[in-house]
This record gives structure tokens, C-alpha cells and sequence, in this order.
């Protein structure tokens, strides 16, 4: 979910990223937040899953994730992960799937050394299994259904990997169009984003067969199931697409002022929720599809709707704020 502000040099000079056009009209500073609870996260908290007793999050740099309690609001537990977690984090099976990019960077993208997924035992708070299927990109994504663990993977980002959660192995291999490194489950089904495309494939986690391939906005890296719909946020033109998984097919394009890369997608509490550096916060009505609120300024870049609370990893800032979202439309 980290985007890049420096996008080039020239003359010795940094170039920054222009600001984001937003949606001015619905616009109020940061600073008129007030979270109910602030989580320190030194290093850098980035990716988000809710658990049942709270959230979890990645940190890249320290190799671990932690456990914040939504009862007593404190950091609870931090546990090593292995080298570079990344590409998302799920909870299921009593556990947390933490995807590692171990040795792999932008000058070795192919370099799986190290690279897996860690399983964290809830209970213990130990890490009881690595398991050899590295994400297609760091910038991806991990998802759990009843059946299995899912994960885009495959270095065209090609393929999308059945892990048994008994077993801890890969049990099957699912091709898809390259490009795809994003997964996420709900409605009863997996979907894939193709993140280089405009594509979102749907996965019967029965059959493991593709059923569809749907056409949605340019570049839908993140996507999040919710509210009866999926959501894709389009990092092409910075708009999210709705899709209906009856219908399978998009039935809103909402214009979010948001594109270019890093940011991520949650659906909950009757909205959708969008994070991007230097528009933080995003709030969609999940019946209208029309952006409500927007907040400017410093912080953000994951975001994720969970025990009633809105929680948003401000990663720069080292914490996540945990907002209330009735005190949010106030």
C-alpha cells in the first residue's frame, strides 16, 4: 500500500507527486479528526485483518505483526513473521497468514528467497508454519474462505494459489490473467484484480474454475468485499468501481479524485472507506455511491472497517487512529 511521492529526479531536484484533485466540495482537514484510541506502531504499519478480538498489522521493516485489542485500545502482542512481510495479511483458521517478500526488491523481482507466507497461531501468538508460496508482488494481497487460503502469485502474477489450511500445502494452482496480485473473499466467492489491466476474476472456491472475468476501471489494484458488493479502487484513474457478484457486472463508477499508486479499500458500517497519502480518508455511501466526506493532510495509506471502528494505519506517522464513524458525519 506504499505509493511513491518522489517519482523522479531531475537537476538534482525531487519532483513530487501533484496533489490529488479529490473531491473538493466534501473536503475538511485532518485535523478536525478526533481518533478514540492512537496505537503506536514503530516502524511501519501497513497492512490490516480483522480478528475476533481486534485487529492485526504488518510492519515491513521490523519482520513482524501485532496484535491491537479492540477491548482494552493497546498494542497487545508483536509477533516475527520472517523477512519483509508484505502483500497483505488475513485471519482464519485460528490464525494470521502474513505474506513475506523476504530477499525480493525492485532490482530482483523474481528473487523468491524467503518468501512465503508465515502462519501465526492466534492463541500462541508463535509462528507454527511458513509456507512455500511467495505473492506474485508486494503489492498484493492475501484472503481467507471457509474452505482455504487464497493468494495471487506466480511472477507475471498468472496464477492464484489453494493453500490447505490442515496441511499448510499448496493443493492447487488456478490460472488467471497476468497482472493479477490482489485477492479478497466474500459473497462466496474469491476475486482477483488484475492491477496492470482493467480486469476482476471471480473464482468458485467449489470448483476452483474461473466463472467470470469482468471489466472495471483502469489499474484496480485493491479491492474489498462488502455492503452486498465488490469494490475495486482504480489506481488508473482514481475512481472504484461497484460490482454486483449476483449480476457480475459493475453497476457504479464513482468518481473519488484518488488515482496513482499505494491506498487501500474497506467496506463496512453502511460505507465504503478509501486511503491514499494526502487524502487520508474517503468516505462512500454503499447505497447513494456518492462520496460523502474527505478528509486532506498528513496521514493514511491503509484503512479497514472492523469491531464498529474505522481503523486507519498512518504510516508515516508510525500508528493507527481508531475513529468512530458516527462521530465521522458530524
Amino acid at each position: 500500500m506504499v505509493a511513491q511521492d518522489v517519482q523522479k529526479k531531475s537537476g538534482g531536484l525531487r519532483l513530487q507527486r501533484p496533489p490529488l484533485p479529490g473531491v473538493k466540495e466534501v473536503q475538511k482537514p485532518m485535523t478536525d479528526l478526533a481518533p478514540e484510541a492512537v496505537f503506536p506502531v514503530p516502524g511501519v504499519p501497513d497492512w490490516t485483518a480483522t480478528a475476533p478480538d481486534g485487529i492485526w498489522v504488518s510492519n515491513k521493516p521490523k519482520g513482524t505483526v501485532a496484535k491491537l485489542n479492540a477491548k482494552t485500545n493497546i498494542v497487545e502482542e508483536t509477533v516475527d513473521v520472517g523477512k519483509a512481510p508484505c502483500s497483505g495479511i488475513a485471519y482464519g483458521f485460528g490464525s494470521i497468514w502474513a505474506p513475506t517478500c523476504g530477499d525480493r526488491n525492485r532490482d530482483r523481482p523474481t528473487d523468491f528467497t524467503n518468501s512465503g507466507i508465515a502462519r501465526v497461531d492466534v492463541k500462541t501468538n508463535t509462528r507454527i508454519a511458513f509456507i512455500d508460496a511467495p505473492p506474485a508482488n508486494s503489492e498484493g494481497g492475501i484472503a481467507v474462505s471457509p474452505e482455504a487460503v487464497w493468494i495471487a502469485s506466480g511472477a507475471e502474477g498468472d496464477k492464484v494459489l489453494r493453500i490447505n489450511p490442515v496441511t499448510n500445502k499448496v493443493e492447487k494452482e488456478i490460472a488467471i490473467v497476468a497482472g493479477s496480485h490482489t485477492v479478497d473473499y466474500g459473497e462466496g466467492a474469491v476475486w482477483v484484480t488484475q492491477s496492470s489491466g482493467n480486469i476482476l476474476t471471480r473464482i468458485d472456491p467449489k470448483t476452483n474454475a474461473v466463472t467470470d472475468t469482468i471489466e472495471v476501471g483502469p489499474k484496480p489494484r485493491f479491492l474489498t468485499v462488502g455492503e452486498g458488493f465488490v469494490w475495486t479502487l482504480n489506481q488508473g484513474d482514481g475512481t472504484v468501481s461497484k460490482v454486483d457478484p449476483k449480476s457480475r457486472k459493475v453497476v457504479a463508477t464513482i468518481q473519488c479524485g484518488v488515482p496513482g499508486g499505494g491506498g487501500e479499500i474497506s467496506a463496512g458500517g453502511g460505507a465504503v472507506w478509501l486511503t491514499v497519502f494526502q487524502l487520508p480518508l474517503t468516505r462512500i455511501d454503499a447505497k447513494t455511491d456518492k462520496v460523502t466526506h474527505q478528509w486532506t493532510g498528513a496521514g493514511g495509506d491503509a484503512v479497514l472497517f472492523a469491531h464498529g471502528s474505522v481503523w486507519l494505519s498512518n504510516l508515516r506517522e508510525q500508528n493507527i487512529w481508531r475513529l468512530d464513524p458516527a462521530k465521522l458525519l458530524k
